[in-house]
């Protein structure tokens, strides 16, 4: 079961939990606290802000120092988390209290119910603080247990059960209430992207998809390899080719009451990609299990936009594939043909998200979307420019911006990226319209960009989020980001639907 979050206005001494969270700054001279630790401090005597001193304790991101109550209050532990400096004005930005609500939980495995102060960093708390607060909280409590074939009895489990103090519980029901839909949207990204590829191939995925989809009021379809073929899906039969099993095409529908825009969502599914006939190296080749996590995240973000009820007319439209090499698979040098009739030529076929979503993109376009939003871990280059916490964001201008500016609000990395004139040349090609890989793999990123902007018609505002990067986590983990799948861009997409509702 996922955990819970509730809130109160109760007073914190009348108030019970196995911990209490409170927020502390970091400042030139030591500790900054804040209301919620000043509240613990005068329930305590006085002694929590200097122990925390005597502890070390800087208030850094990403730090959280916990010590005992000793019996002075209704809570045995405190746990001290780091907000980092503040801004100009004194105050913290709603990710710095969202990275150190996760940071919290994840440290305070063992502790079945908390209370978090959080929600008083920075004055009252409002909606978007109370986001900040119950998305930390509930991502930084996430565990993957699945193939764990025995969990140890006295093992440190991340808490169930998180109540946050605000002056008006019954205010705080609707923002809560969006919480937990957008922390379990996440958790499915998370779950899929996670799970190993011998049981999430495509026929599979498109269930669960096709699954969690019906369960929020979407209507599914799943296109099988005979379907891929009577529509002309040329490039997505190419990638499947290789593996016994076969590619699939889902597609999710949503019409929501009182519909003010159009939003075509598009997401790469590879379910393993080995390269193809181009195979990639063996180190690291494990990791190509989340070649899927922009699928995933399509299907949770339709999901999401049905259970908030959001005025949008919807459909996402999510090719699978699995790249194997084989005597089936396809070849560098052959020329694929794609659903709106253009053909390339395949120069690399461990290019081969480009490959799938072309035709993905083309029947997207079929249904006149106002916007069409895409993601997928496209380029290895993504990493290379921006690192692994901050995607690569394409497409025309306008809508180009608003999904980063969407990434800020929600604390996920986006950066706005060009495609330049000149590297479109990258991808000429002597006998088709174009190939799928540029030789020189300068700008690779952006000719990537390139290459799908075949495929968008004319006049459509289209964005395209590189997330190879920031959508598997394959160091330690930080803030409310575990290790593996991070969930990204969920609360991005979700972010720009919203806003491009209220524009």
């Amino acid at each position: 079961m996922p955990p819970t979050i509730t809130a109160t206005d109760r007073p914190l001494e009348k108030l019970s939990a196995d911990a209490v969270v409170v927020g502390v700054g970091k400042g030139p001279d030591g500790l900054l606290p804040t209301p919620g630790a000043e509240a613990v401090d005068r329930l305590l005597g006085g002694r929590l802000l200097p122990a925390l001193a005597d502890l070390g304790a800087r208030g850094g991101e990403d730090e959280v120092t916990r010590l005992p109550s000793f019996g002075q209050g209704p809570f045995p532990v405190v746990a001290a988390a780091g907000l980092g400096a503040p801004d100009a004005a004194g105050g913290y930005a709603p990710d710095a209290v969202r990275r150190a609500a996760g940071a919290a939980s994840r440290a305070l495995g063992g502790r079945g119910s908390v209370v978090s102060l959080l929600a008083a960093v920075g004055g009252s708390p409002d909606a978007e603080r109370l986001h900040a607060v119950g998305e930390g909280s509930l991502l930084g409590a996430y565990e993957f247990t699945t193939y764990k074939s025995e969990l140890p009895a006295d093992r440190a489990t991340p808490p169930r059960e998180f109540t946050v103090v605000v002056p008006a519980s019954s205010a705080a029901e609707a923002p809560l209430g969006r919480v937990r839909a957008v922390a379990d949207a996440v958790a499915l990204v998370r779950d899929l992207v996670n799970t190993p590829p011998n049981d999430l191939f495509p026929a599979e995925l498109a269930e669960r998809g096709a699954a969690a989809g019906k369960k929020a009021g979407l209507s599914a379809e799943i296109l099988d390899e005979a379907d891929l073929a009577d529509g002309g899906y040329g490039g997505i039969l190419a990638v499947g080719g290789g593996s016994v099993r076969k590619p699939r095409l889902l597609r999710l529908s949503y019409s929501g009451r009182r519909a003010r825009r159009k939003v075509a969502l598009v997401g790469k599914g590879i379910t393993f990609d080995s390269g193809g006939l181009s195979i990639k190296p063996a180190l690291k080749m494990e990791d190509m299990k989340s070649d899927m996590a922009g699928a995933a995240a399509v299907i949770a973000t339709a999901c999401l936009v049905a259970e908030l009820g959001l005025p949008v007319d919807l459909v996402a439209t999510v090719p699978m594939a699995e790249n194997l090499p084989s005597g089936t698979a396809y070849r560098p040098a052959d020329v694929v043909t794609f659903r709106n009739g253009k053909k390339a030529e395949i120069t690399n076929t461990d290019a081969e998200g480009r490959v799938i979503l072309a035709d993905a993109l083309a029947r997207a376009a079929e249904d006149g979307p106002d916007y069409l939003l895409e993601t997928s871990t496209l380029t290895g280059a993504q990493l290379v420019a921006l690192g692994s916490r901050t995607a690569g964001v394409m497409g025309t201008d306008e809508l180009r911006d608003a999904v980063v500016a969407a990434g800020k609000r929600v604390g996920e990395g986006m950066w706005p990226m060009p495609l330049p004139a000149e590297l479109r040349r990258g991808i000429d090609s002597p006998i088709a319209d174009f190939v799928n890989a540029n030789a020189d793999r300068m700008g690779g990123m952006l000719v990537g960009g390139h290459f799908l902007a075949e495929f968008v018609p004319d006049g459509l505002p289209w964005a395209h989020i590189d997330i190879a990067g920031p959508s598997y986590n394959t160091g330690s983990p930080w803030g409310y980001t575990p290790k593996g799948g991070t969930g990204v861009p969920v609360r991005t997409l979700l972010a720009t639907i919203e806003g491009l509702l209220a524009g």
